[in-house]
């Protein structure tokens, strides 16, 4: 058996460092696991931070770095990686896509590596995610739909109620069951997996590829599983600045949602959701005025929407833009 572990770092050199300190124990624990990182070109002194702590903690032997002079975004960061090395003359059996904003529980890649290994049907399977505390966070989800966004916009109890079986994130269970996806933040695939889809899609740049990445695996044969005996500490969005803090979301993000639809399901589809959820958020933002604003909005969600919808932007499928990149 062997294990390539591939972190992308941008602009958190310390958390990096930090979850390659978590995994000193776990490589030793799992024979043939290797880790690689990209610095995925956040400039300053990020690279020569990370080499300096893989010297000076004797980390080499299992640990590489990969210095990008530009931001590739979580996919293309994730496949330079991961090309060259099922391009190898002895490619990994598994690849886990891991992010630097992780601590790893003892005996977490275990967990994983024993579940593909006694499940060759498998073809992904993703962690148990939780807050330092231990409080688990949500981390198998549904794929979206018309109703699951309509629930999720318009956020009223009776509705949700009503919904539940569409809802995208379904409680936690301790056991492992089948589920549609599972977060990229913690996410292990079988070499087959890559050789019968390809890649993460480098279009999207980031958001929305692990949710397509399921969708194709499964399309091909492939089911994900989440495993909650592998636990690992998840700092929710540190590199993107896109936390559990209602914020206005980012315009990547919103284009690399609409790039799901328009691809997977099609322009009827992508329209259907578009107007459940800005249905949604518009009757949501009407119980605000009602109500004076009892519940936590994010910023500018109805307009954001509705600018990044296929209603205002169209219905071919949309290569996201990096941050930043000129219009």
């Amino acid at each position: 058996m062997s294990l390539l572990i591939v972190i992308v770092n941008f602009r958190v050199a310390g958390l990096t460092i930090d979850c390659l300190r978590s995994l000193r124990d776990e490589i030793a624990s799992v024979p043939g696991t290797s880790v690689a990182v990209c610095e995925n070109g956040s400039g300053e002194d990020q690279a020569p931070a990370i080499q300096k702590a893989i010297g000076a903690n004797g980390w080499g032997s299992w640990c590489s770095l990969l210095a990008s002079p530009v931001n590739l975004g979580f996919c293309g960061g994730n496949n330079v990686l991961i090309r060259p090395a099922l391009a190898a003359a002895e490619p990994p059996d598994y690849v886990l896509l891991l992010n630097p904003d992780t601590v790893v529980r003892p005996n977490a890649i275990r967990a994983l590596v024993d579940f593909m290994e006694q499940n060759p049907q498998v073809g992904i399977a993703g962690s148990r995610l939780e807050d330092p505390d231990g409080t688990p966070q949500r981390s198998a989800f549904r794929f979206q739909s018309p109703l699951s966004e309509f629930e999720a916009s318009l956020r009223l109890g009776v509705v949700s109620r009503l919904l539940s079986r569409f809802a995208v994130a379904p409680p936690v269970v301790d056991e492992p069951i089948a589920t549609d996806w599972v977060a990229g933040a913690s996410m292990m695939v079988r070499r087959q997996v890559f050789a019968d889809i390809g890649l993460l899609d480098e279009g999207y740049f980031t958001y929305f590829d692990d949710i397509d990445f399921c969708f194709n695996a499964r399309k091909k044969g492939w089911p994900t599983w989440y495993v909650p005996a592998s636990r690992v500490v998840h700092l929710v969005g540190q590199s993107t600045g896109v936390n559990k803090t209602p914020r206005r979301l980012p315009a990547y993000m919103l284009e690399a949602r609409r790039r799901y639809f328009l691809k997977n399901h099609g322009a009827l589809y992508a329209a259907l959701v578009d107007g459940c959820t800005l249905a949604g958020l518009a009757l949501f933002g009407l119980r605000q005025l009602v109500s004076g604003g009892k519940q936590q909005a994010t910023p500018h969600a109805l307009q954001d929407h509705f600018r990044h919808s296929v209603f205002a932007r169209g219905f071919d499928v949309p290569t996201v833009q990096p941050p930043n990149a000129k219009a």
